[in-house]
């Protein structure tokens, strides 16, 4: 079958797919699938691709994991480690076939395992290829999410007043006076009558993201270490790359607003005790699919900020999603994984609504298996934007629930507030409300149906059927407007509080921003951090607890067998013993074992100043406190072949460290090292001259990148081994990764270069077979800047080990405006050596080679 160019001409199980489906996952296969002729492609896909036009697009398979198990576990790690397994095994097992089928046709590829799927980049033929296959559910085009527009911004004086009153409220651990929409919720009354902020629940909220030190909110950040430092893996991640660095960032303010609501302090949070993290998942004012996957993957297992090394237990107890569009999303595969692993979501149920027409919600709220959220204002009235129900994508009744979302004041980027509307300010009411109901009641922890039901049975009714429903329950406010009072009061009490102080055993004085963890006999945990005051409380089941409280600077003190009793007050004071603190000092190393200079040393998570390496190599941290950390030494740039070193170390007393940083890495394994330079000559010349040339060549040996086995290769006049296609264009050379093309590239040097009458590129192969090398040389080629110089380098390919040697023979501008080094297939992962650094000298190499080669 041929997709022909015109849609008209189209076979009939094309247009069926393209009618029946638009989104990934929803509602019944097309006949066409049914019969096996065709997987169903969406409409939008079609036309991207239609005459010759490439897209990016979901391959959805159409296996899918099982998620009982995970129900059924009791504990919230051990929910989430059981469907981060069983999730991850499927999508390992089932895109094995896929996977192979796409590198044959040089397709890059991105996998993703909370949703069963695939992102290609691909014309018309391969979507067509891809559609037949036996394992593939349906087709469909990338798409991107808007967040809610900012229509007020914060004026220059009420900049100035917000930061002092956040400051003032920070400072003294104030709860402030509600905004409206704390005090309508009647959330202030949970905090009088239950004493209860939302302590030991952790709320995660994926959106533009955050200003994790803004005075409302850097108290709870679960990255606070209470001592003035910062832990940011597992507590944050980026997973749009728009942040400059391993911090939070929020280049929006969308994110920090909703987190505000949420759990800010001075009065603009529903549970200012609760502690939060928070992904990355929008661009700037909008969210692409793919960002959105990566970061819904990270709620159910936090990561590094890498993205490695994940730790389902550490995933939320609640996340929050402010964010929609459109009919249809694949998001509710996402959302059945965080249900199933006992994350209870939220969505803003989209500002589509003009007051009165039906079927107006918009997707991911808009399906049936998430928890979508309506907006009202402060005279009690549903706001004109609210989307309404039914929902066009399965006929459920939308919203949910309805919350405040009009004018609603909360914390913005700088260190001030903003006002703003939207069912994005509604939404994260409800999640600080669930914050709330789980802390007063831990029993319902993980219990999303309980949860829900509660909250429902808590709503205030509002009459209004003219989309359909009942007065109790309709398509205008859902089950009503939220009151976790009333839900709060409706829950079960079985549990007991605990409460206590933290002091200095010998000054007797109060230890803020230490952590407070107390553990059950099943393994489950629940943390919060003391106050200014050294106060702290949880709320927890009845049962035998083992408290741990630890900080930096003094002894890590636990008391097991502690007994909470159903409904009863419990007091568990606690002194801490300060310890002693040492020297720390050493030499750091770069990877060829010569002193490093100018590194910055620093013992992780406390507040120990960062230190940096001296002309020979040395550094001298004077005080830290008995115990045991890890030891960071980051390189200064450039960073060359240089990694991080993060060890532990143990200070008992001075401690001397002898430093060796280890090589660089990518995602995929690779590593890079300073190589023996041995010249390899070029013997056969290769078709190519001028500007922005490009031939295609066959190997002699299959050539591995990332995995991916090549047998012909494009080569560029600059410096350029695309493996993916044989591409023209005047692409000028970026800091790799990079998602733009090309991709599955290796950059020998990347600069726009001038092939002349002096200049040649040549190709060489050596050695017996399993044995060779491959050498790609580009001899003589000149810089298109006119300023005379030249560069003769080579690429040079190894049959044995799959690695790839860079070899410099002259580089008359030493780098300086080119990028070095090597990209996968999507541009998500690289590894690279040198980007417009004038570090390169002639008679050098550099090897690129896969882990352990």
């Amino acid at each position: 079958m041929h997709l022909s160019r015109s849609p008209r001409r189209r076979t009939a199980a094309w247009a069926a797919a393209a009618l029946t489906v638009t989104g990934l996952l929803i509602g019944p296969p097309s006949a066409a699938a049914a019969t096996g002729a065709t997987a169903p492609v969406d409409a939008a896909l079609l036309n991207a691709v239609d005459g010759g036009g490439e897209a990016s697009f979901f391959v959805v398979l159409k296996d899918k994991a099982d998620l009982s198990p995970a129900k059924g576990k009791r504990a919230h790690a051990a929910k989430a480690k059981s469907a981060f397994t069983e999730l991850k095994a499927k999508a390992q097992t089932s895109q094995r076939s896929l996977n192979s089928f796409l590198d044959k046709k040089k397709a890059g590829h991105q996998d993703f395992w909370i949703a069963n799927t695939v992102r290609v980049t691909g014309d018309e033929n391969l979507v067509e290829e891809l559609s037949k296959r036996s394992d593939v559910a349906q087709i469909v085009k990338e798409q991107h999410y808007k967040l809610d527009d900012i229509e007020n911004r914060p004026s220059e004086a009420e900049t100035n007043a917000a930061v002092k009153a956040a400051s003032k409220a920070a400072a003294t651990d104030e709860d402030g006076a509600p905004e409206w929409g704390v005090k309508d919720i009647k959330a202030d009354q949970v905090w009088d009558e239950y004493q209860d902020r939302g302590e030991g629940i952790v709320i995660a909220d994926l959106d533009s993201g955050v200003q994790y030190d803004h005075p409302d909110l850097v108290g709870n950040y679960r990255g606070n270490n209470g001592d003035g430092s910062f832990t940011h893996d597992y507590n944050w991640f980026d997973a749009s790359g728009q942040c400059p660095t391993s911090a939070p960032c929020d280049n929006n303010g969308h994110g920090t607003h909703t987190m505000g609501t949420m759990v800010g302090k001075g009065g603009v949070g529903v549970a200012p005790g609760a502690t939060w993290i928070a992904t990355k998942g929008c661009e700037t004012d909008s969210c692409s699919d793919a960002s959105l996957l990566a970061a819904g993957q990270w709620i159910l297992a936090p990561t590094d900020h890498n993205g490695k090394n994940p730790r389902p237990d550490l995933a939320p107890n609640i996340v929050n999603n402010s964010w929609g569009g459109g009919n249809t999303t694949f998001y509710q595969d996402t959302i059945e994984a965080w249900n199933a692993a006992g994350i209870f979501e939220a969505f803003a149920a989209g500002n589509a609504g003009d007051g009165s027409t039906c079927s107006t919600s918009e997707a991911p709220g808009a399906q049936a298996p998430s928890y979508g959220v309506g907006a009202y204002d402060s005279a009690g009235k549903i706001a004109k934007f609210s989307g309404f129900g039914p929902s066009l994508v399965d006929g459920s009744m939308k919203p949910n629930i309805s919350a405040p979302g009009v004018d609603v004041r909360s914390t913005w980027p700088g260190s001030t507030y903003n006002t703003i509307s939207g069912t994005s300010m509604a939404t994260p009411h409800v999640s600080g409300a669930v914050a709330l109901l789980w802390s007063a009641a831990p029993s319902l922890i993980g219990d999303i149906d309980a949860t829900r039901a509660l909250l429902n049975e808590g709503a205030s009714d509002v009459d209004d059927t003219h989309c359909g429903g009942t007065a109790g329950a309709n398509n205008v406010w859902g089950e009503g407007k939220l009151d976790i009072y009333s839900s709060v009061e409706k829950a079960p009490h079985s549990a007991g509080t605990v409460t206590g102080k933290v002091t200095d055993k010998a000054a007797g004085t109060a230890l803020s921003g230490l952590s407070v963890q107390a553990t059950d006999a099943a393994g489950t945990t629940r943390t919060t951090q003391t106050t200014t005051s050294g106060d702290y409380r949880l709320t927890l089941s009845a049962g035998t607890y083992s408290f741990t409280v630890s900080g930096y600077g003094f002894a890590t003190s636990t008391v097991s067998g502690v007994e909470v009793t159903e409904s009863e007050d419990l007091t568990q004071d606690f002194g801490l013993d300060a310890v002693a603190s040492h020297q720390v000092s050493g030499t750091v190393k770069d990877v060829q074992g010569r002193p490093l200079v100018k590194a910055t040393v620093e013992v992780s998570g406390t507040p120990v100043k960062p230190v940096t390496t001296g002309t020979d190599g040395t550094f001298t941290l004077p005080a830290v406190a008995v115990g045991r950390y890890t030891l960071t030494v980051t390189p200064a740039a450039p960073v060359l072949c240089n990694g991080v070193y993060a060890e532990s170390v143990e200070v008992a007393g001075d401690t001397t460290e002898k430093i060796k940083l280890p090589v660089r890495t990518d995602a995929y394994g690779h590593t890079c090292t300073p190589a023996t330079y041995s010249w390899v000559k070029g013997t056969k010349n290769v078709t190519l001259s001028g500007d922005e040339d490009a031939t295609t060549i066959s190997l002699p040996f299959p050539v591995e990148l990332y995995g991916v086995p090549y047998t012909s290769a494009s080569v560029t006049t600059n410096g350029l081994v695309n493996f993916m296609e044989p591409r023209l264009g005047d692409y000028s050379n970026v800091a790799l990764p990079s998602v733009a093309k090309p991709n599955g590239t290796v950059a020998a040097l990347w600069d726009d270069l001038i092939l002349d009458k002096k200049s040649s590129v040549q190709t060489a192969t050596k050695g017996d077979v399993g044995r060779r090398t491959f050498a790609v040389v580009w001899n003589n080629a000149a810089y298109a800047d006119g300023s005379g110089d030249r560069a003769t380098f080579e690429a040079v390919f190894d049959e044995t080990t799959g690695a790839i040697t860079l070899q410099y023979k002259t580089v008359d501008d030493r780098g300086v405006g080119a990028t070095v080094g090597i990209e996968n297939q999507t541009g998500v992962d690289a590894l690279q050596y040198s980007y417009n650094q004038p570090v390169l000298t002639a008679g050098s190499a550099v090897r690129i080679a896969p882990e352990g080669k």
